[in-house]
């Protein structure tokens, strides 16, 4: 049983079935994941710092 990192509901992935690399969402937040690590499955969070940075980036050229 895989865990969600942000909202701990089970994500109901069969581990032999991703590979490396693959994108997995969670059906209960939304969030998704990267694949890092298949033994054990390591999941890592997509797209949140690319997000955050943009809107940050967004708020400094609005200063000028």
């Amino acid at each position: 049983m895989v865990i969600c990192p942000e909202c701990e509901s089970d994500l109901d992935i069969a581990e032999e079935e991703v590979g490396e690399g693959e994108i997995v969402s969670c059906p209960e937040c939304g969030s998704d994941f990267e694949v890092v690590g298949i033994e054990p499955l390591e999941l890592s969070p997509v797209g949140g710092d690319d997000e955050e940075e943009e809107l940050e980036e967004e708020s400094e050229d609005g200063d000028e």
